[in-house]
């Protein structure tokens, strides 16, 4: 009876034993604090296609989730203003054109026969003069004359010699042309006008939109039809190749997070494979971003960063804002 009762105590003291270790077990797993998971997004590069001139959308080239390649034609614009300017600048530059030939050639010959008639009658006429005044100057010397006739005829002979040397300046004017000044002058106002046509047709060019890079249209922007600005965004471009994933970390875990090391994640869309990353950069987060404590047990406000990693390997099927997963080791 003795040995029965001591049975039963050991066996009772063995269930109490059993249940205190089962109990401290799950307290122990119970506050044991869990692994964070951190959670992040992937991201892409993403280029905006925009024009430098104002207009109406023509025409779009491709749709949105086509790939592209660099340097493809996206979206034509159409825009009158450009139109109207390059028939203004064509028109001047046939009017400096006209004016730069003008002088490069000079005179008509007609203009030229006219000044050379005109010089030769200031010859004549200032021979006749010449003349008058020789004799009447002779006829002075006699006696025969008066001084104030001899001053008349003098006068008449001087001016005559002024008329021939102002026709001989008009007759050489119009064998030598224009002035350089007009020549250069005339040659400044075409190369003027050519350097506005230029203008015009690189603001020609930028009417039809070309592709930054090889990738896929995301979005587009105005409807055809619609009128864009100057350097509004009309069409967004993603490059697939150029692909990072950024998680928000708190500070007290970035040691797990160095620059430079590797982390792996997954990613729920693509399933329950893991993929590894590599940490390329680290930057602090606005105060938005902080973790408040009340320090009433010593703490300290804790920031948030934004950690940017990039994939080892290429990530098939990957697409910017699908959800990234990392536990805390």
């Amino acid at each position: 009876m003795k040995n029965k009762k001591e049975g039963s105590l050991l066996l009772g003291l063995v269930a109490l034993l059993t249940v205190v270790v089962i109990v401290a077990v799950v307290g122990i797993i119970a506050l044991r604090p869990e692994k964070m998971l951190i959670q992040g997004e992937a991201e892409a590069a993403e280029y905006r296609v925009s024009g430098k001139v104002p207009g109406r959308i023509e025409m779009y080239l491709y749709e949105e989730g086509e790939q592209v390649r660099k340097g493809d034609t996206l979206v034509v614009i159409y825009s009158p203003e450009v139109e109207a300017k390059k028939a203004q600048a064509l028109a001047a530059r046939n009017m400096a054109e006209a004016v730069n030939q003008k002088a490069k050639n000079g005179a008509q010959q007609e203009q030229i026969t006219g000044a050379y008639e005109l010089y030769q009658k200031a010859l004549a006429g200032e021979e006749i003069y010449r003349k008058s005044f020789e004799r009447v100057q002779r006829l002075y010397d006699k006696g025969v004359v008066s001084l104030q006739k001899r001053d008349e005829t003098e006068a008449q002979y001087k001016a005559a010699s002024a008329t021939v040397r102002a026709a001989k300046s008009q007759y050489d004017m119009a064998v030598a042309g224009a002035r350089k000044e007009d020549k250069a002058a005339a040659e400044a106002q075409v190369a003027r006008v050519d350097g506005i046509l230029k203008e015009i047709a690189a603001a020609e060019a930028e009417r039809y939109l070309l592709s930054p890079c090889d990738g896929e249209v995301s979005e587009l922007f105005p409807k055809v039809g619609e009128l864009v600005g100057q350097g509004s965004p009309v069409m967004s471009i993603v490059d697939l190749t150029d692909v990072w994933f950024t998680f928000a970390v708190r500070e007290d875990m970035l040691s797990e997070f160095a620059v430079g090391s590797v982390i792996e994640t997954k990613i729920p869309a693509l399933g329950d494979k893991v993929y590894p990353l590599t940490v390329t950069h680290i930057k602090a987060m606005g105060t938005y971003a902080t973790w408040r404590t009340t320090k009433q047990n010593g703490g300290y406000d804790v920031r948030t960063f934004d950690v940017k990693c990039r994939p080892l390997t290429t990530i098939p099927e990957l697409r910017p804002g699908m959800t990234a997963l990392v536990m805390e080791k």
